[in-house]
Parts: structure tokens; C-alpha cells; sequence
């Protein structure tokens, strides 16, 4: 589980994979959170928007789904740098308050059930809101989205 998760805007691949050693900082837009797994969460949105349901499926659906890609290598410093996938960005931009309220809903029955007390204290429904506006202002630059963990 990452302790530290960031979220945010960069124009480029290379410019996201710039920030794998101090984090994307002030220098890009960006939406935090802590305590969650950034690749299986962006697994389970994108398998929302594809497969729409408020049911959480089984987790041997989300193994089989295909997940984000690195930007930059893992190394032994558990650093990572996702790229978010580009269908998954226009889902987010164009999601409803009510797309994103049952995601919030569905992620947090997921987490719930994999860490019990150990789920992060996060308000998920508006990580989700940023991470969706982020998407937005990706979508109007044609920037990517991206998430930096530690």
C-alpha cells in the first residue's frame, strides 16, 4: 500500500517521469491522498466506466483487468509513476456527480473489505472529484494524467 499518492497534470510522459524522485510538488496540478494502491484504483475506475455497475466485482475481475502503465521503472525505493489510460481520462472528464458517487461507493466497499480499519481516512468521493477535474483540464490541454506514489 503507498503511504503517499498524488494525482496530477503534466504535458508529457517525460515530464511526469521528471518527478519520480521529489514528487510532482507545487510545479503541477494535482489532487492527494494516502494509504491506497494508485494501480488497482485506477483499475477499478476504468473497469467501472467500461463495465458500469454499483456491485463491486469479483477481485479476480479486477486481476484479469488491464492496468495502468509505468511511466518511469519501479525500483527498490517503492517510487512509482503511473500514466492514467487515455479512455479512462475522458470517462473522468465527462462522469456525472452520480457516476462518481457510486465509483466512490464501489471503491470504498472495496477497500473496506480488503483493509477493514486499516482503509484510508480519505473522503474518496472527493479524491475522485479532483482526480475528475484533473481529467477535465487534461482533456482542454491535451496533457496527460498521471499518479506519483511513494
Amino acid at each position: 500500500m503507498a503511504h503517499d499518492i498524488v494525482f496530477f497534470l503534466a504535458p508529457d510522459d517525460e515530464s511526469a517521469a521528471a518527478t519520480r524522485l521529489q514528487g510532482p510538488g507545487r510545479a503541477f496540478e494535482s489532487v492527494t491522498c494516502r494509504f491506497i494502491e494508485p494501480d488497482s484504483a485506477i483499475a477499478e475506475w476504468d473497469m467501472y466506466f467500461e463495465e458500469p455497475s454499483a456491485e463491486i466485482p469479483p477481485i479476480e475481475q479486477l486481476l484479469r483487468w488491464s492496468w495502468p502503465e509505468w511511466v518511469t521503472a519501479p525500483l527498490n525505493d517503492g517510487v512509482e509513476v503511473f500514466a492514467l489510460p487515455p479512455r479512462l481520462i475522458r470517462a473522468l472528464a465527462d462522469a456525472t456527480s452520480t457516476e462518481l458517487e457510486e465509483l466512490a461507493d464501489r471503491w470504498t466497499a472495496r477497500l473496506r473489505s480488503a483493509d477493514g480499519d486499516e482503509m484510508t481516512d480519505d473522503d474518496l468521493l472527493a479524491v475522485l472529484r479532483g482526480v475528475a477535474r484533473l481529467a477535465a483540464s487534461a482533456v482542454d490541454t491535451g496533457g496527460g494524467l498521471y499518479s506519483w506514489s511513494f
